[in-house]
């Protein structure tokens, strides 16, 4: 008989950031909206060890066109939400999710001729 001690799988692993429920929601939400509109076709998640990325694709084959971030590292000082462009502008970064994702909600507003 061994006398190591056991460990659990969850304790050897890393600690991962990740979107939860709510934020999906919301993100979601826009990502369909954006859809029905044929403006976005695909998107990808990503669940780092320092953060979390939702990518947004127009093609499946391209770089994102628009990355939503969570840095929970950022949450005392500018915000853990950012919503990064394809050529890595910061476009808006906050404490509010729904708030920060308004800077892409501007593309479901169309003139009607």
């Amino acid at each position: 008989m061994s006398a190591e001690p056991q460990t659990s799988f969850t304790a050897q692993m890393p600690d991962q950031v990740s979107f939860d429920r709510r934020e999906l929601g919301v993100i979601l939400s826009l990502y369909g909206r954006m859809v029905a509109m044929g403006e976005w076709r695909d998107y990808g998640i990503s669940a780092l060890r320092e953060f979390a990325v939702f990518s947004v694709f127009r093609r499946t084959a391209e770089n994102p066109l628009y990355r939503i971030e969570k840095h929970p590292k950022l949450r005392n000082r500018q915000g853990m939400y950012a919503v990064v462009s394809m050529d890595g502008q910061v476009l808006r970064r906050g404490h509010d999710l729904a708030a920060v994702l308004r800077v892409l909600e501007r593309k479901l507003i169309r003139s009607v001729d």
